[in-house]
């Protein structure tokens, strides 16, 4: 039992640190957002509430420059001011906002928050088991190696919620009646409204997948679901 209290340590410290940071995101969130109101969007944020069967879908505004959404760990979805900005002059449509908020909502309905804190603590866990094995047969690179396995696990687990949430909202909008158009098209400008974040970064350490395959996916769902509705 001795030998494993480091080990058990570390997952405790990250799992403490996991916390601390959703804390601390919470107050940053209360403390600089707003509820989103918009009468052009609202008719759209309706029919994702209808089809969910909730009386609304509360949206909030992160009052932030990057062009992004966010769902918190408390389950509030947030579309930041920079986006906002984006939609208010024209280059994001209501549909292609309510895409975003429904790729949201598929992060909040799959549990991915919870999941991350246990992938995490997972994460911690593998790095001290490769950093103490790695470390006494390749000394100095043992560290590093060990750091860019459990950072390529990371970005793979990741990812794969971004997939998840994806295919939510794909089948969210299509019951909304509004379909996955607008989130193709969002897609197919959102390295020019993100300045191409991610450029030159290999896809092994990417936290999203690229959007090409995002795409893919997307259209490839959409055609099996309409190969077999009724």
């Amino acid at each position: 039992m001795i030998r494993f209290l480091p080990l058990l340590l570390l997952v405790l410290y990250g799992l403490a640190m996991w916390h601390f940071s959703t804390w601390q995101l919470k107050r940053q969130l209360d403390g600089n957002s707003r509820r989103l109101r918009d009468s052009k969007l609202d008719p759209y944020l309706d029919r994702l509430a209808a089809a969910l069967e909730v009386p609304e879908v509360p949206v909030h505004v992160y009052q932030i420059a990057p062009v992004n959404g966010l769902a918190a760990p408390d389950g509030r979805v947030f579309i930041t001011e920079g986006f906002m900005e984006k939609y208010r002059a024209g280059e994001v449509t209501p549909e292609e906002l309510t895409s975003v908020v429904a790729h949201e909502l598929g992060h909040v309905a799959l549990g991915h928050s919870r999941r991350r804190m246990i992938d995490f603590s997972g994460q911690n866990a593998l790095r001290a088991v490769l950093m103490t094995v790695l470390g006494r047969f390749i000394p100095f690179l043992g560290v590093w190696i060990a750091n860019m396995i459990t950072t390529a696990l990371a970005a793979r687990l990741s990812q794969r919620d971004e997939f998840e949430a994806d295919e939510f909202a794909s089948a969210l909008l299509i019951k909304a009646g509004i379909g996955t158009d607008p989130q193709v098209s969002l897609f197919r400008k959102l390295d020019a409204l993100t300045k191409n974040a991610g450029q030159g970064v290999p896809a092994w350490l990417l936290t999203h997948p690229k959007t090409p395959r995002r795409i893919a996916a997307i259209e490839a769902n959409a055609q099996r679901w309409s190969r077999t509705a009724p």
